[in-house]
């Protein structure tokens, strides 16, 4: 039988990535009862449920996540199509990105693949929060973390752990009293709300993590190694801030790191079928594995 209701998958899209009908209607400049009516519609036509309804919300069903997952690569597909037909130059990509993976990893290496596609247009999406790629018409995010990320494709562009950090006079407390006594009276700096990198660290550490302790989310990096630097707390860093290490403006205060944390590449699923960015996809993962390589020999 043919389904008769495909304007009704764009609103299912953004319903499941909200998880609300009211974030839904709020996006799409709709009623709660319009957005309502169009997933009935759709559940009507499909002979199935693809939310359930909850006490505190709604939740995908099974066939609801597998027909999401469908949705996302051919919506996804069509607004590729859509942006290639509108585009003067058909090789325009965008790609999202923290200022700070920007300018201490991206920046140097950034002519060689301008040089090497030269009939590609490159934009640089600064990025600080989590945010939907396709919202802001992001092609690819580079994104650090555990790649814990469920709502698009991940692949894993370098390892890059991460260990604690600090400035000058909080670096000197700890080397006189030791990591362990000083530690519950710090400020840990977070890159968000719900963050659980300091949870895992603690667990490497074999130390307890207290969530009510005092913490202070800074989102933008750049300004969290600062904030540090300026005595502001301690902060998981990477090695990106090798700078500051060298120069003595930050200080490594454990051995203990996040071994499996590093950067990522996040994309809508199908984002690869346009040609220009594969050749992104595929000269970044060059470029990654060849640095990874130096950064372990050294």
């Amino acid at each position: 039988m043919r389904f008769r209701a495909l304007d009704t998958l764009a609103v299912f899209d953004v319903v499941a990535r909200h998880s609300s009908f009211t974030a839904a209607a709020d996006e799409l400049s709709l009623t709660k009862g319009a957005i309502s009516y169009q997933i009935k519609r759709l559940e009507r036509e499909l002979g199935f449920e693809v939310f359930t309804r909850l006490p505190g919300g709604i939740a995908l069903t099974e066939k609801g996540k597998k027909l999401w997952s469908a949705a996302q690569t051919a919506l996804n597909g069509l607004q590729q199509e859509i942006a290639a037909l509108r585009e003067a130059s058909p090789g325009r990509i965008t790609i999202g990105m923290s200022t700070y993976f920007a300018s201490r990893w991206l920046s140097p290496r950034l002519m060689i693949f301008m040089s090497d596609h030269p009939r590609i247009g490159l934009r640089i999406q600064p990025l600080i929060d989590l945010i939907d790629v396709r919202t802001e018409n992001i092609d690819m995010a580079i994104r650090w973390g555990k790649g814990q990320w469920t709502d698009m494709e991940m692949k894993l562009l370098f390892t890059c752990p991460a260990m604690p950090t600090a400035g000058a006079e909080i670096s000197r407390r700890i080397e006189h009293n030791g990591l362990e006594t000083v530690l519950p009276d710090l400020t840990l700096l977070h890159d968000r709300e719900g963050s659980e990198a300091w949870l895992d660290w603690h667990n490497a550490a074999g130390l307890p993590y207290r969530s009510t302790r005092d913490g202070l989310v800074v989102p933008d990096p750049n300004v969290r190694v600062q904030a540090v630097i300026d005595g502001q707390g301690l902060a998981l860093n990477d090695s990106l801030v090798a700078a500051e290490l060298s120069t003595g403006r930050l200080f490594k205060v454990s051995t203990v790191e996040l071994s499996h944390y590093g950067y990522y590449l996040a994309y809508p699923g199908g984002a690869l079928n346009n040609p220009g960015l594969r050749a992104f996809h595929d000269w970044i993962m060059v470029q990654a594995k060849a640095w990874q390589a130096d950064h372990h020999a050294g």
